[in-house]
């Protein structure tokens, strides 16, 4: 693989009483994408971001809206938050009636759609629908809150899947959520991600360090 590593900043870990300015601050530190964790307090235990942040926040960066739909139902959902001004949407293939409807619901409003697995799903599960999706969302945590440590099991995972990609030459994005930091972003880019979300390890001291942290990221040690 060689392939770009992207960095995705959580707004979970930014300053909620200031997310215009944090966004702001975070796309100058040359951010790649932009993740949204929305969380219905249902399908997890807590509650974040609705169709409106999302379109409130995209006057301010032309940066790509990556938002992973931790929610249940998804279908009624991708409407408003295609319209809100996402560019990915993400789902739990365990969350819909009918996996391949919801991909191409995603794909008729002309966004990209990706699935997500949590720890305790197998990578098999999302195997049928590789030629179909444009992004694989791994969980090294259980969803739900930040600041969680990473799950050392899910890098087996994560080579697993890539050797898939790679196998049936597919341009599927890898992307990796949950306890990510400079310690083990080497291990997971090995592994074969190529986008790494990350909320603390990208927000931590404050603005003058954004730019440093999403580079010690993107290019670990």
């Amino acid at each position: 693989m060689n392939q770009k590593i992207k960095i995705a900043p959580s707004l979970l870990a930014a300053d909620f009483s200031h997310l215009g300015l944090e966004l702001t601050n975070i796309c100058k530190a040359r951010a790649d994408y932009i993740h949204f964790d929305i969380m219905d307090g249902h399908f997890v235990p807590n509650l974040t971001f609705g169709p409106g942040i999302v379109k409130n926040l995209r006057k301010y960066t032309k940066k790509i809206f990556d938002v992973h739909l931790m929610i249940k139902p998804v279908d009624k959902f991708v409407k408003p938050f295609a319209e809100a001004g996402a560019d990915i949407i993400t789902f739990h293939p365990e969350n819909v009636k009918n996996v391949d409807k919801t991909i191409k619901l995603i794909k008729s409003f002309k966004k990209k759609a990706g699935l997500s697995i949590n720890p305790n799903i197998s990578e098999k599960t999302v195997y049928p629908f590789l030629k179909k999706i444009n992004l694989i969302l791994v969980m090294s945590v259980y969803p739900g809150f930040g600041g969680q440590k990473f799950i050392k099991g899910q890098i087996k995972k994560i080579k697993k899947i890539r050797e898939k990609i790679e196998k049936n030459n597919l341009k599927v994005d890898l992307e990796v959520d949950g306890g990510i930091n400079t310690k083990n972003a080497k291990d997971i880019i090995n592994a074969g991600a190529n986008i790494l979300v990350a909320g603390a390890a990208c927000f931590n001291k404050g603005k003058k360090y954004y730019k440093k942290n999403i580079n010690a990221l993107r290019n670990p040690k």
